[in-house]
This record gives structure tokens, sequence and C-alpha cells, in this order.
């Protein structure tokens, strides 16, 4: 029904406070992942572990001007990717962005509560939000995020930065190089295994903690829809709500595990959509039981879990606000999330530089944001406006001094929990460890939907051809050399692989085996045996390899259906 919300007391008392754990502060002397840098401490820092972390933030909060409380509301990116020297195309925009002319100087004149590390590739359905890029290494990332923190500690407050990214694995992830990749969500959602979903996610939180990022926006919880055409796509676990969200609740608590407070996105759920919130409002016209049946339950799964923060999604829900983002919606954030699901943690925006949110002007799509229930305001278009239209809504009387420091406290309070936690080593950012459980979530994903079960999928010489997968096509052959098979140019038996976005017309009609290594909606028009990775990483394609010559058997099952095609021909 419009206006309503479903009546959820069974799911409300599954709700938990956040007890999320992340490393506050960063170090990089020598340009070395993990080197603390000495004006970058635990011991400059106010915010420390021990005590009740609500009654330390409460008591930090009443010592903090407005200023300051507002600071830590905002999450903008900047441009560069050294916190005191870059560029000066950097300088320029960073001065029409923020009025300083590097990321150190925009954390001390705004007093920040946190910065966002940006970049893009190709393939990337996020590309157009991200307008700089702040990732070129680990040892770079963690140098940043060093100077970073030290601008952050050298201000009167000491107030540690949260420093996040976008690190979902697969086509969402910012730091590609130097790092081990899990599998995407999908093909974890394939393997089926929440155990080596929270060891994947712990191994590859760990190297993100290594390189001074405490907060990730990841895991999606988003559960798709059960017909093909959804933005979403590999980025969810899956179209099961039941499974989906054992998912979320394995990647919350493997990433928290390792120091990264983790982020569940977007809330109530996008989906079941077919419009990119990054270009235009998606509709969920789904009725407010589907939403309750269909969307929250991950959510749900994810408070469990203690999960760090809820995403606004910018999302039309009909059932429970027709017209208005959620990203905007007290009825959304407020009345359905926060008092009849009882989620008492931090709520952060989608960015605010998405269509959704640019029907206002920065200031005010800012206000609106907070009046609606977001304590974090991530990525505002144009962080001068944003922060003077807080300012002056907190003058006025728009925004209480009541809600400021509750969303501030919010946000502190995390920032305590988060302390608790020390820093990893360097030397497991692209590990032993990181790569046997990618290699294993891999090999759990690997699926058959039609073909034999036992034996070789291919013999004799092997013609690896690509659409899309350049990259994973050259892993494939490396890895199918390494086991044995006869890679050639031309002739053999061709192993067509299908990437991101890839649809009927880049099919092989020659292909004895056709790979999905995105999601497998393509392979129900494709010929001869079909397999889907789900994922184009390394350790995906040297699992697929051993698939392919019969070293091992492919143990998954498609998280999503596929019209005409089994989840597995195998079981």
């Amino acid at each position: 029904m419009s206006g309503t919300v479903p009546r959820l007391e069974s799911m409300s008392r599954l709700l938990v406070p956040v007890t999320a754990v992340a490393v506050l502060v960063s170090g990089c002397s020598d340009g070395k992942p993990g080197s603390p840098a000495p004006s970058a401490t635990a011991q400059d820092s106010a915010v420390k572990p021990g005590g009740d972390p609500a009654k330390q933030a409460a008591d930090l909060v009443a010592k903090l001007s407005d200023e300051e409380l507002i600071g830590q509301l905002l999450m903008p990116y900047a441009y560069g990717n050294n916190a005191d020297k870059v560029s000066s195309g950097s300088v320029s925009a960073n001065k029409a962005y923020a009025g300083a002319a590097t990321p150190a100087e925009i954390v001390k004149k705004y007093h920040l509560g946190g910065i966002i590390l940006v970049s893009s590739s190709a393939d990337d359905p996020t590309a157009g939000t991200n307008k700089t890029t702040n990732v070129e290494s680990p040892a770079q990332v963690a140098k940043l995020t060093a100077g970073l923190q030290s601008a952050a500690l050298s201000l009167p407050a000491k107030v540690p930065l949260l420093i996040g990214t976008d690190q979902e694995y697969g086509q969402v992830t910012r730091i590609r190089e130097g790092m081990v990749q899990l599998p995407s969500a999908l093909a974890l959602g394939a393997g089926g295994d929440p155990a080596l979903t929270e060891a994947a996610w712990k191994a590859a939180g760990t190297e993100l903690a290594a390189i001074g990022i405490n907060l990730d926006f990841a895991p999606d919880a988003d559960v798709l829809g059960t017909q093909p055409g959804g933005v979403i796509g590999s980025r969810s676990f899956g179209s099961d709500p039941k499974l989906v969200a054992a998912q979320v609740s394995a990647a919350v608590k493997g990433l928290q595990a390792a120091g990264v407070a983790a982020t569940v996105k977007h809330f109530p759920g996008h989906g079941h959509t077919t419009v990119d919130s990054h270009s235009s409002l998606p509709v969920l016209g789904q009725s407010a039981g589907a939403l309750e049946s269909g969307d929250l339950p991950p959510f749900v799964a994810a408070a469990q879990a203690d999960v760090g923060l809820v995403m606004s999604g910018h999302l039309d829900v009909k059932s429970v606000d027709p017209g208005v983002p959620a990203s905007f919606s007290s009825k959304v954030l407020i009345d359905l999330l926060r008092t009849k699901l009882g989620y008492t943690g931090v709520v952060v925006t989608d960015a605010l530089n998405m269509e959704p949110a640019e029907q206002w002007g920065p200031g005010e799509a800012a206000v609106r944001a907070v009046l609606a229930g977001n304590d974090i305001l991530l990525m505002p278009p144009k962080l001068t406006e944003a922060y003077k239209g807080l300012l002056d809504a907190v003058r006025s009387g728009r925004i209480t001094k009541q809600r400021l420091t509750e969303a501030a406290t919010r946000i502190l309070t995390l920032k305590f929990r988060l302390a608790a936690v020390p820093r990893p080593e360097a030397s497991v950012v692209d590990g032993d460890a990181g790569k046997a459980a990618a290699r294993a979530s891999a090999a759990a994903a690997v699926t058959v939907l039609r073909g034999p079960c036992t034996g070789a999928l291919v013999t004799g010489p092997v013609r690896v051809t690509s659409a899309g997968s350049e990259t994973a096509r050259g892993w494939l052959e490396a890895a199918l050399t390494a086991a044995g098979a006869t890679v050639v140019k031309q002739g053999g038996s061709e192993v067509r692989l299908l990437g991101y976005g890839k649809g009927t017309s880049d099919l092989s009609s020659s292909a004895a085996v056709t790979v999905a290594v995105d999601t497998p909606y393509v392979l129900r028009s494709a010929k001869g045996t079909l397999v889907a990775t789900y994922s184009s990483t390394q350790a995906s394609m040297l699992a697929l390899a051993d698939v392919l010559v019969g070293k091992a058997k492919a143990p998954g099952r498609s998280p999503v259906p596929v019209q005409g095609l089994p989840a597995s021909a195998c079981s």
C-alpha cells in the first residue's frame, strides 16, 4: 500500500547496535604499506580503544564546535594521489570543488570526518561519479592514507578519519593492482559456502586495513530479480533472498574481523531495477510485502552481523514514499530502517553527485539528506556549497543541534569501536593467505550448466577467444598451459569467454565451450558445453582451467535462473 511500511517485528528483534571494528590510524614513512608515520599514530588521536564507545563519543561531541561536528558528517573525494603534493591540475580542481589546494588542506579546512578514495575502469558501471583517481598501487595508497590521517590528527580535536573506498571485487573495484582480487559477489553466491565467503572477505579486508583503508562500501546486499536486465548484475550474490542474506552476513563478518567497517547497500534494495540510479531515479514498484520478503532480508542479516554502515539508495520506493528518493526519505530511513527495523548504526548516502540527488543544489541536497536520516554525506558534488548549506541550516535551526549531535555521535561511536583493532603488517598485501582464499572461493563457483560433469571438457589443442575479457583470456591461456593443455592460436577446440555486458551477438557458433565470466544469462542462447565462472579474476581463470582439463569438478550452482538451463548440470 502506498505510503505504508510492512510490519516487521520479527526482523526488528534481529537488529542489534553496530559493533564493527576497523583500523583508524594509518601511516607510511617510506612508501611501503604498513610503515607507521610518527605524525599519524594512535597516541596523537582523541579516539582510543577502551571504555564505552557511546559514552566516549558523547563526551567528545560535547567538546566540538558546530563547524567540527558538521565536518564529521562529510565524506567527499579529493583530487590527487598524495595528501600534500599534487599536480597543478589537481590543485585547480580541488580549489574549484573545495576551496583548498590539496587533499590534506581539504581535511583541515572542513574538519572532515571521512574521505573516499576513487578510481574507475572501462567496465565499471559507477565510473560516471568518479571525477578523478587516487589509486595507483598499495604503497601509494598507504602513503596517501597516512598523510590524510596526519592532517586530521594535526587539528585541535585530533579526530581520525574514516577512509573509505568501493572495493566490492568484480566490476566495482577501486584497487586492482598489487592486491589479491576476490571473485565477484555472484561467484561467491554460486559457491554457496558462507564459510568460504567469510574467509575470503577477511583476507581481502586484512589487505585493505594494511594500507590504511578502514571503511569499505561493500558488500552489495541487493537481491536480483528473476529476469535478466537488472543493473546490479554480478555485484549481487544472487536472486534468492535467503541465500543472499547468508552471503552478505558472511562477507560483513569477514571484512569486519579484519578491521574494516562494512557498508551494505543500496537500502532498501536496488536488485529489482532496470534503471541505473547513477543517471536517473529507479522505481521500486513491488508491494510492501514483496519488499519485506524479497529485498530486506540481507539488510537484516547484515545488522545481525553488526554491520558498520547502511547505505541509502537513490530509489523511488512506491510502497513507502512514492516519488521521493529513499536517500532523501524519512519514511524510508527513519520510519522503516530505524523505527520499524530498529537499526541504530550509521547511515550513509549513496554518492550525492548522482543524478537523482542533483535535482537540488549541493547545499540543499546536503540539508535534506541529513533531515531524512543520513549521518554521512558521501561525495557532495561541490563541497564548498554542501558545507555552507549545512552550516546555514544549523545556525537557522532548520537542522537542530540535537540532529547534528545525533549524527556526529553515531559516527564517533563507530570510530571508538573501530579503534580496537591493530593495523596488519605490510606483508599481508598480495600474500599467500589472500591468494589461497581467493582461489578456494573461485574454485567453488565454477558451474557447468550444460555438458559433462566428469573428465575433461576439452581435449587436444585448445584455442581461447574472448569478447571483452582480454586479460582473462591471457590468464586462462597461461593456466591451461600450466595444467598440461596445448594452447594454440588457430584451430583446436574453441573456449569462448563472454565478459561484462556481452550479449548474443558476441557468441561464437564454433565454440566447444562457452564461458560466462560475468552474469550467466547469455548462456541461454549458446550451443555446446556451457560454463560459468561469474568472474574474470586470475583465480577464476585458474579454477576454470582445472575444470576444462578434468583436474577438478565444477561444484557451483547458478545463483540466478537462466532460461532453459538448470542451476547446474552436475547436481
